[in-house]
């Protein structure tokens, strides 16, 4: 059964009272607030119907009422109006942004993840791209003086791992430029997770007369391969203890709990993201982890170019302010794209 017009207005209204103000929403309340023409008499009626169609939860007998999880999700496909961020907000993203410190993705995920959880008091995560299936992309080394040297090895994803090695006084210039090279060139294009252990024995014979110099490239390199589980950012942990719904403390254990486990939030963060600029809300129980089925998940995919090799969400109570942290993940993902 399809909502009157009538309904769908006084469930936009008990939605948007109840999100500001966290208290059951009486048909007076909506009467005085909203201004859209029903007497509170008529207003109560449709609120009933509500209730029975299953949009609506009361949560005692004299109370008013608070959406359902059907109500937030009818909200949120139906209702739900587009947020312009202010100018203050924008300012403070653009700030971030051009931080001409931020180099490494690494750091740059980091800085992104407090962001959020800042502009929205949800906590965020992020889901860090994939190093197995990173390609290499460069290596350098870059003499600091004459006896060492900086060993730097870039992805296409933007790792950046680095170590400070010790160089032969024997070696030139052009000497240490060649093997450079040949290293570049057997390994370019290749992603870490081909980058075998056999190949790093090739490697080692090619080169024996330089092997004990260049036993720090092939440890790092045997680091890298050895890194298998995706990394999750996470900012504003503790925002969670700042909403009344959760004051019972088991719920907070839970969650906190599950904030330490990385192979978990990577599992609820790895769901389907239709399309790339598309963002997907997933409220309480359509959340695959039981420890945030009284939460809601906003969340969407960031790219490299034009591949997608993350996840970033915000994750916050059921009664989120979905108009305002969509604005602001669309907002932030995008400064983040460019960057």
């Amino acid at each position: 059964m399809s909502l009157s017009a009538r309904k769908k207005e006084i469930l936009r209204a008990v939605v948007i009272d109840y999100v500001k103000a966290a208290q059951p929403v009486g048909s007076r309340t909506i009467a005085r607030r909203y201004k859209i023409g029903l007497s509170p008499a008529t207003i109560r009626n449709e609120m009933a119907d509500l209730e029975e169609m299953g949009y609506l939860v009361q949560p005692h007998t004299s109370a008013g009422r608070i959406p359902s999880q059907k109500g937030y999700r009818f909200y949120v496909d139906e209702l739900m109006e587009a947020e312009i961020l202010k100018d203050e907000e924008k300012v403070s993203i653009r700030k971030v942004f051009h931080d001409r410190k931020l180099r490494e993705i690494e750091e740059i995920i980091k800085h992104t993840s407090q962001l959020l959880s800042s502009l929205t008091n949800y906590t965020s995560l992020i889901l860090g791209p994939h190093l197995k299936k990173s390609a290499f992309k460069k290596l350098q080394i870059m003499p600091v003086d004459m006896q060492r040297g900086l060993l730097v090895l870039v992805t296409d994803t933007g790792f950046v791992k680095n170590k400070l090695i010790n160089l032969p006084q024997t070696l030139s210039i052009s000497e240490l430029s060649r093997i450079v090279s040949y290293l570049n060139s057997k390994l370019k294009g290749l992603t870490i997770d081909r980058i075998t252990a056999t190949l790093i024995r090739e490697l080692r014979r090619d080169l024996y007369f330089h092997v004990k110099f260049l036993e720090d490239t092939f440890t790092l390199l045997e680091e890298s391969l050895a890194e298998d589980e995706r990394r999750v950012f996470l900012g504003g942990t503790t925002n969670i203890l700042n909403q009344p719904e959760f004051g019972d403390i088991e719920k907070v254990k839970a969650l906190l709990t599950l904030f330490e486990q990385h192979s978990l939030l990577a599992t609820l963060l790895a769901s389907p993201v239709v399309g790339v600029e598309g963002v997907v809300i997933k409220i309480g129980k359509e959340n695959v982890l039981k420890e945030v089925q009284e939460c809601s998940l906003v969340m969407t995919t960031y790219c490299l170019g034009k591949e997608v090799v993350g996840t970033i969400g915000l994750l916050g109570p059921t009664r989120m302010e979905y108009s305002k942290t969509v604005a602001v993940l669309q907002h932030v993902v995008n400064s983040l794209q460019k960057l």
